[in-house]
């Protein structure tokens, strides 16, 4: 990743970058695993037995998903609230929705081979959800606390978890230049 992709305002409205084809495909790639994630067990459950709820998008889920990535993505909205859960069952069908439509959005816009992207306002708003999903998902398997950066400035070369950084820190670089590009 020698010339760094970055987003700047695009003189018609919107943001610009430019991809290499190694950040393209590191974008998408990441992008794709959390719709999978983030789809995977929502399809495997099981249909929703109220006709209405079904209608509604409601879910039977109120617990906390299991897998620590999708308990980051998908967190209660109140910790210790006895109304967590029953909040969980009217909004995690579209929190989920969301999140893969921001990431389809990253996905259709972005091309696999890299080059120059335009973005609406709108779609620009939904990278920032996805590469914030993807940077989230990434901060679980990294184990990033507020001490983060000082942790990582013993980590030696050969450390499995450099690569990720390198990724980690290179996607907040994309993230703030967006949100600049945006203002």
């Amino acid at each position: 990743m020698n010339d760094l992709a970055g987003f700047r305002p695009a003189r018609t409205g919107g943001v610009t970058a430019r991809f290499g084809a190694a950040q393209a495909s590191i974008v998408r790639s990441l992008v794709s695993q959390v719709i999978e994630l983030v789809s995977a067990e929502q399809e495997a459950a099981p249909p929703v037995e109220d006709e209405l709820a079904a209608q509604l998008g409601l879910s039977d889920n109120a617990e906390l998903p299991s897998d620590p990535i999708l308990a980051r993505l998908l967190p209660d909205a109140y910790a210790d609230d006895a109304d967590a859960a029953e909040f969980r069952r009217y909004t995690e069908v579209g929190l989920r929705s969301g999140k893969v439509a921001a990431a389809q959005t990253v996905l259709a816009t972005l091309p696999a081979d890299g080059g120059r992207i335009r973005l609406k306002t709108e779609d620009a708003q939904a990278w920032l959800r996805a590469l914030n999903d993807v940077r989230l998902s990434l901060g679980v398997v990294l184990g990033v606390t507020d001490d983060f950066d000082e942790q990582m400035d013993d980590l030696q070369a050969d450390d499995p978890r450099a690569a990720y950084v390198g990724v980690y820190q290179w996607l907040g670089y994309l993230q703030e230049s967006l949100v600049e590009a945006l203002a």
